[in-house]
């Protein structure tokens, strides 16, 4: 006769992606199973922003947020800023100095700090690297020409990831919204990355035009570049303005098929940079191996 065996309680715990507090058993610190998280984003897609960081700041330790500066970073700074609730909002910002920024960003960065007293920013720079002098030396010049994957993966990719494990970073607010296009046009407010990081869109059902009246309505600071045709800036080499019929982010790596740097990406090119790099090592290890061999051989 065939029978199903009743699972334990902490089998029903592994399923339903909650565990108890009092269990003695190692526990992962967050985590969801694909029907939480499909809940999850079901109700907070119902909700406003600001309410959507009420949910962050009860719902996640470690919780911080990545920043290139832009509107909608910007806009989710002030909210948090202006939070008025119970908990208080206690949200580090990572910012990635590539050694590659328009002057203007860093001119908005500092104006950041004067505005938001309160915030701390994180600044990571690519490895071994203080100046762009110090990464051309090291990776040579024009490396987003030369190889644009590696540059993705020593510039962007490499301190990004160092900032998580460095800041023992749980999860990050970030702000892509669905309207930027590319990639972004299906984001949920909440995912997790192929190595299980927590990233929260915040304003992830907001249009442009959104968030640049509520920029203007709460006069945050924001990127003088904007007055110039620029609506996503990045890195000064790979940006440029666009005119009002294109997509918010049509002007980076323009004439390129790409929208992304590898941060948000599915499947993160640095790994894949990584895996390429470990292949290429052991290959030329099995080449020393058999050319020792080879030489014994014929002695």
């Amino acid at each position: 006769m065939a029978y199903r065996q009743r699972s334990t309680s902490s089998e029903r715990d592994a399923e339903s992606g909650y565990a108890s507090g009092s269990s003695t058993a190692s526990l992962p610190d967050v985590y969801f199973t694909r029907p939480h998280l499909k809940y999850i984003n079901s109700q907070l897609s119902k909700l406003e922003p600001v309410d959507v960081l009420k949910w962050c700041i009860t719902t996640f330790p470690r919780l911080y947020q990545t920043s290139a500066f832009g509107l909608t970073g910007l806009a989710i700074m002030d909210m948090v800023a202006k939070l008025d609730f119970s908990i208080k909002p206690d949200i580090d910002l990572i910012f990635l100095d590539t050694l590659y920024h328009f002057k203007e960003t860093h001119e908005l960065v500092d104006r950041v700090r004067k505005h938001y007293p309160q915030l701390t920013i994180h600044t990571f720079k690519p490895a071994g690297c203080e100046t762009t002098a110090d990464f051309e030396a090291k990776h040579g010049e024009r490396l987003w020409e030369t190889n644009d994957e590696l540059y993705d993966a020593v510039a962007k990719v490499e301190p990004a990831n160092r900032a998580y494990r460095e800041l023992d970073v749980k999860a990050v607010m970030t702000g892509r919204r669905r309207t930027q296009g590319g990639k972004r046009g299906d984001i949920d407010i909440v995912d997790v990355d192929d190595q299980g990081l927590i990233k929260i869109n915040p304003l992830a059902n907001w249009s442009f035009k959104e968030v640049q009246a509520y920029i203007k309505e709460n006069n945050v600071p924001t990127n003088s570049l904007l007055d110039q045709g620029y609506r996503s800036v990045g890195d000064w080499h790979s940006t440029q303005p666009v005119t009002d019929s294109e997509d918010e982010r049509a002007g980076r790596w323009k004439g390129k098929n790409k929208t992304e740097c590898g941060i948000h990406n599915k499947r993160s090119r640095y790994a894949m940079f990584l895996q390429e790099q470990e292949e290429k090592r052991q290959q030329q290890l099995s080449d020393a191996i058999n050319g020792g061999l080879n030489i014994q051989a014929n002695a």
